[in-house]
């Protein structure tokens, strides 16, 4: 068993911007139709028979911020030693307050001398990390939106 300390910070903040537009343009003409132009009513113009027009703008833009911290320790278990004697960790943690479940898990490949006296890890020090942390109940369900929602965001994206 080793005892994992996960410190991580991460943030990111993106835009995008993007602008597209088109014009088109069409016209018809039907001058000499096998001598069945003189069938038409004498208001209509043969020579612009059809005229077609259209216009299309689009502008988009987006704007993404976040920024996460994650602080916790926890202790995983040797799943594999590897030929070269590295280590294959995984560790696994639920914590249960009130009426919500946080669930913590870190895997990956750990070198025996990154290990300290004192049997701990860093993260950094975890190659092939990955680290899941997450949460279930009243507050996770209430900060998604309904499925009612959801589905008029699939239905009527704009």
């Amino acid at each position: 068993m080793i005892t994992v300390n996960v410190s991580t910070s991460d943030a990111a903040k993106l835009s995008n911007t993007t602008s597209r537009s088109r014009a088109n343009s069409d016209n018809a003409s039907m001058n000499n139709l096998f001598g069945l132009e003189k069938a038409f009513p004498s208001q209509l113009d043969p020579s612009s028979l059809v005229k077609m027009g259209s216009d299309m703008s689009h502008m988009g833009t987006g704007a993404v911020s976040r920024s996460e911290s994650i602080n916790l320790t926890l202790a995983a278990l040797v799943a594999q030693v590897l030929p070269n004697g590295n280590l294959v960790i995984d560790g696994h943690q639920q914590v249960r307050v009130n009426n919500e479940l946080r669930d913590m898990r870190v895997s990956g490949i750990v070198r025996r001398e990154d290990i300290t006296q004192d049997n701990t890890v860093n993260l950094t020090q975890i190659a092939e990390a990955r680290i899941s942390y997450g949460g279930r109940g009243l507050v996770s369900d209430v900060q998604q939106p309904r499925y009612g929602s959801q589905l008029l965001d699939i239905i009527m994206p704009w």
